[in-house]
């Protein structure tokens, strides 16, 4: 059951965070549940929307962020992101069951992918205590300094709404998946 009063539609979420719940309606063509409950803070709604849209014009391809939601979900237990972000691979990102598997798994199919999916549910996992040579192995894989900074804060930005969704337990509103494991 949630554990906040999540918003049935726009127009009962506070004003100041309706056109952002617009934006995303356009984005993604409906506005799923995390989104109508961040919007009770219009403030932090914001706060994400900003990140999300930044990050979203990095040099990461789309693949590998949905590869990194996938693996931080999992490490985190988060079924709400581990349903979205199933959903998310499969219908923008092209990735197959293989994939998303491998992905919950911390790792990737795909060989540079692998470093960072690995870089990622470590750092996860680790809270950020990672060695050098864990560090080592990412740049290896041909991942560029800021490519390993937008990898970081995207286990951030993942982390915060594995984090959100658990805390206020949000209604799944994507095909269930459930996470099994911490990796």
């Amino acid at each position: 059951m949630p554990r906040l009063p999540t918003p049935a539609t726009i127009t009962e979420a506070p004003a100041a965070s309706r056109a952002l719940l617009e934006a995303v309606a356009h984005q993604l063509g409906s506005v799923p549940n995390m989104f109508r409950a961040i919007s009770l803070s219009p403030q932090t709604l914001e706060g994400h929307l900003g990140l999300f849209g930044a990050l979203g014009k990095g040099t990461l391809p789309a693949q590998t962020r949905e590869r990194i939601a996938l693996a931080v979900a999992e490490v985190n237990g988060c079924s709400y992101c581990l349903s979205a972000h199933t959903y998310l691979g499969r219908t923008f990102a092209k990735l197959d069951d293989a994939e998303i598997t491998a992905n919950r798994n911390g790792a990737s199919n795909d060989l540079k992918a692998d470093a960072a999916v690995r870089f990622a549910a470590k750092v996860a996992r680790e809270r950020g205590h990672v060695s050098d040579a864990d560090l080592a192995a990412v740049k290896a894989a041909g991942y560029t300094d800021p490519q390993l900074i937008e990898i970081v804060a995207h286990i951030a930005l993942n982390s915060w709404t594995n984090y959100f969704n658990e805390v206020f337990k949000t209604e799944i509103d994507f095909p269930v998946v459930e996470a099994e494991r911490a990796i």
